[in-house]
């Protein structure tokens, strides 16, 4: 088992999980290290850190200018793990990968899981891995206790289900159809898609264990945290914290501070 749980004890509806994102190498692999730590500061219960990739399908223009940015300084997979073995020396908080099912290909399976073990990865989400096609990532990853985490879209309550019976760490529910960034209003029903989340995660078995619930896609706003947050066991920032690193570069340590905290602040407003 990974230590993902310990992002979400204590937390829930009206107190969710801060997730926070970056991508690694953007503007260079010791600024993320640095951003990632001042995240943490703010508040951060877990962090995601994309490996750069060329053709990021999932991902919106903000995220795909900090791919290319990241690329173009020399960024690999190698130095992205040696990133978080850093970053191990300084903190538990736990670190979630977020790239393409090409890179850990290439990298294989089974080598690329083992030195997720060794560096203190925690889990990998991988939006270009279909639901159907898991199995053969999942067993190379959970010997080596990394959560390969799934993806749920706004869809049928019968496929809900089947993701749900099936994930692990957490699940990273998509707010909204479509490319990540930043969106000026969620229109997703989230309380009867989070309701169906968690009914379907009372069906789990006692070895399954619990499964929190993390909304993503498009939250950028402390009004969007302050509602999000009351639904969900964790709200998921990625594209406004890396236009604030594309806006600031390298001096974005203190804007990204800020806003975190704000975000944090904001999400837990409706705690009792």
């Amino acid at each position: 088992m990974s230590n993902i749980g310990s992002a979400f004890a204590g937390k829930g509806p009206g107190n969710p999980a801060f997730i926070g994102f970056v991508t690694g190498g953007d503007p260079g692999v010791e600024k993320s290290e640095e951003f990632i730590l001042e995240m943490i500061r703010a508040g951060a219960d877990l962090v995601e850190i994309g490996i750069p990739f060329s053709d990021p399908i999932a991902e919106g223009p903000v995220i795909q200018r900090a791919n290319i940015r990241a690329l173009n300084a020399g960024t690999t997979v190698k130095k992205i793990f040696g990133l978080v073995e850093r970053l191990r020396k300084k903190t538990s908080v736990p670190l979630v990968f977020l790239t393409y099912l090409n890179p850990v290909f290439h990298y294989g399976y089974e080598n690329f899981f083992a030195r997720c073990r060794e560096a203190g990865v925690d889990g990998i989400i991988i939006p270009d891995l279909p639901f159907e096609e898991q199995d053969e990532v999942r067993a190379a990853a959970a010997p080596k206790g990394v959560d390969l985490i799934s993806l749920a879209a706004p869809t049928s309550e019968d496929r809900v289900r089947e993701i749900v019976k099936n994930a692990s760490g957490f699940l990273y529910l998509v707010s909204s159809l479509g490319v990540t960034g930043i969106r000026g209003e969620i229109t997703t029903d989230l309380p009867a898609i989070l309701s169906m989340v968690k009914a379907a995660a009372a069906e789990r078995t006692a070895a399954a264990g619990t499964l929190p619930a993390a909304v993503g896609f498009g939250i950028h706003s402390t009004a969007q945290a302050a509602e999000i947050g009351k639904y969900a066991d964790g709200i998921i920032v990625g594209s406004a914290i890396v236009k604030i690193v594309e806006e600031h570069g390298g001096n974005a340590r203190k804007f990204i501070y800020d806003y975190v905290k704000s975000m944090k602040e904001a999400a837990g407003v409706g705690r009792s």
